[in-house]
């Protein structure tokens, strides 16, 4: 387990709601996906490079709700630059990996809190 930490640090994070609109292949890497995620109208599309390619087809992640972590800093993984991160729980070994998703329809960019 990791050391607590302050309330206001869990404040400084922003964490969204966002729909996956579209899921390429990392051109230089085996377990990436380029996510475009759509966060609604105040913040708008967004680029996500995340390594879930084991655990998903393009197809279960097309179209699907997922909960994003929005204002981390920009990384540019293997020349692709990561606007975000998503938000998945993870086993032990890494051999299984869900994505978090909210239980019901919410409107895009919505807050999570």
């Amino acid at each position: 387990m990791k050391p607590q930490i302050p309330f206001s640090d869990w404040e400084k994070l922003d964490i969204r709601v966002g729909k996956i609109t579209k899921v390429e292949d990392h051109p230089k890497a085996d377990k990436l996906y380029i996510l475009e995620v759509n966060f609604g109208e105040e913040i708008g599309q967004r680029t996500i490079v995340a390594g879930l390619k084991k655990h998903y087809t393009k197809e279960q992640l097309e179209n699907h709700l997922g909960v994003f972590i929005i204002n981390m800093e920009p990384v540019v993984l293997r020349g692709i630059k990561s606007d975000g991160m998503t938000l998945a729980a993870v086993n032990g070994d890494e051999s299984v990996i869900a994505i978090l998703e909210p239980n019901k329809d919410i409107t895009l960019g919505s807050k999570v809190r």
